[in-house]
Parts: structure tokens; C-alpha cells; sequence
């Protein structure tokens, strides 16, 4: 009996000399503090001693750190995103000389014409993929997204979740569940990149998990690409309309991935286009 408890005294003690660390999230950084604990990581995964814990920018700018050895869009390394987590429960850059965020190329925004703020919620990569960062954009008012250009990670797009008006970033970044036309089920989703020529690919489309669990309601409202100058871009007339019909993307450069339907316009020669939301 004694030798029982000498046993469980010394686990007990060795806990409390030996405290499981948790690396705190940075707030003198111009990074966007998001979910229960700031970082962009699920809500109970905690940023512990030998991760690396993604966090998210403001609207318009990347990620910019990640750890080197994730060369390539390839699971699980596509996971380590961000900083490193040390054991003493600091955390370090894995780029030293770089920023903790840098511009995207800036060639393509939002434009809300609804009745009401719209938030588009990227998801995290490298990282885990939950459309956790946010960009607000008022009735009324344009926002820049983040873009990467053909240097950024791995050669990887942007992705977009695109909530119906009316829901604040605060409730759309968050993994959701089926009960609402929210976060990984808003009925639309975006994407974008731009490669080494000054092409910039934006595809919008009908989101698959909104065509699974919403199938036949149609949204209150509607997303189109326009561009500054209509002869630097291909496949215009891109637009979803819920006038059209449940799951119907509109253009020349359209087609139908996962069963949800899709369009793509190319801005040539760093050329700026718009995503523009509509009701």
C-alpha cells in the first residue's frame, strides 16, 4: 500500500514540476488572432511543443513561414504551416529573415453588392484546411483577397468558402455542421492563383458539400466575376444566379466537378478582376 501510493505522489509531483507547455498566441504581430486560442488550428488542437501552429493575416495578405522540410503539397507535411513551437513553450520562425506575412499579388477583390456584410473564409494552407481566415466585407464596400503568385508554397491556390449575407466572419470561419448554409457548407466557393506569365485563374462555384446536405434550396443570392478592362480577360460572363436555377454556373469557361457546377475567368497580364456579390 505504501509503496502504491509513494508511486501515485511521485506521478503527481513530476506533473506539476513537468507541466505540459503550450506555446501562446503572438500579440504583438501583425497577424489575425481567430477561434478559442488565436491560432488557425482546429478548436481543441492546442499549439504544443513540436508543432508548427498556422496562424492567419489580414485580408489580402499569405502565410509566409512554414517548415522548409514541406516542399510539397503532400500529407502530412502540408499540415506544418506557421510557426514552430518550442519546448519551453516559445515559438520561433523557420524563416528567420522573412515576415510572418506577405501581400498576395493583389489582382483580385470582392465587391458587395448585397444588402449586407458577406464574409469569405480561406481556408489554411499549409495547414489543416478549415476556413478558418477571415475577410469581412461591408454592404457597400471592395476588399482585396489574398492571391498567391507562382512562388508562394508548393505552387498552391487560395481557396475561399463564400457565406450567404447577413453572417459575420466571426460565425461563417468556423468548421460549421449541416444545419447551416455556413462555413464548410456556404453554398459557394472560390478559388485563385496566379502562375508565372501574369495569368490570374478565379474560379467560382457551387460548393459540394452545400449540393450534398442543401440539395434543390436555392441561395438569396449570387456571385459573378467582372474585370477592370473586359479584353484582358477570358471567360467572362462567369456568374451564378440563383435566378438560373439550383447548382447552375453560367460562362464559356464552365464545367461541373464533385456535382457542383463551376466557372473560370483568366486575367491576363496581371490584370485585375472582381468577384462581385450579388442579391
Amino acid at each position: 500500500m505504501y509503496f502504491h501510493s509513494f508511486i501515485i505522489s511521485s506521478l503527481i509531483a513530476s506533473a506539476f514540476a513537468n507541466p505540459i507547455k503550450k506555446c501562446g498566441f503572438p500579440q504583438d504581430e501583425d497577424i489575425t488572432n481567430v477561434g478559442a486560442n488565436g491560432w488557425a488550428m482546429s478548436p481543441d488542437e492546442p499549439c504544443t511543443p513540436g508543432k508548427f501552429c498556422p496562424f492567419a493575416c489580414p485580408p489580402g495578405k499569405l502565410m509566409n513561414q512554414w517548415d522548409p522540410e514541406a516542399v510539397s503539397y503532400t500529407f502530412p507535411k502540408s499540415m506544418n504551416g506557421g510557426l514552430y513551437c518550442n519546448e519551453d513553450g516559445t515559438t520561433s520562425k523557420p524563416f528567420i529573415g522573412r515576415s510572418l506575412c506577405i501581400d498576395g499579388v493583389g489582382t483580385v477583390s470582392v465587391v458587395n453588392k448585397a444588402s449586407d456584410v458577406v464574409s469569405f473564409c480561406q481556408t489554411v494552407l499549409p495547414g489543416n484546411e478549415a476556413m478558418l481566415i477571415p475577410t469581412e466585407v461591408g454592404d457597400g464596400n471592395e476588399q482585396v483577397l489574398a492571391v498567391p503568385g507562382p512562388g508562394y508554397w508548393a505552387g498552391t491556390a487560395a481557396h475561399y468558402y463564400v457565406n450567404p449575407p447577413g453572417v459575420s466572419s466571426k460565425d461563417a470561419c468556423v468548421w460549421g455542421t449541416p444545419e447551416k448554409a455556413i462555413g464548410n457548407w456556404s453554398p459557394y466557393v472560390a478559388g485563385m492563383n496566379q502562375d508565372s506569365n501574369g495569368n490570374t485563374f478565379v474560379t467560382i462555384g457551387y460548393n459540394p458539400k452545400y449540393i450534398d446536405d442543401f440539395s434543390g434550396n436555392i441561395p438569396n443570392f449570387g456571385i459573378r466575376i467582372v474585370c477592370d478592362n473586359p479584353d484582358e480577360c477570358n471567360g467572362l460572363e462567369c456568374e451564378i444566379n440563383p435566378r438560373q436555377g439550383f447548382n447552375k454556373a453560367m460562362g464559356p469557361a464552365s464545367g461541373n466537378s464533385l456535382g457542383a457546377d463551376y466557372c473560370i475567368v483568366t486575367a491576363k497580364n496581371h490584370a485585375h478582376a472582381r468577384i462581385e456579390v450579388f442579391q
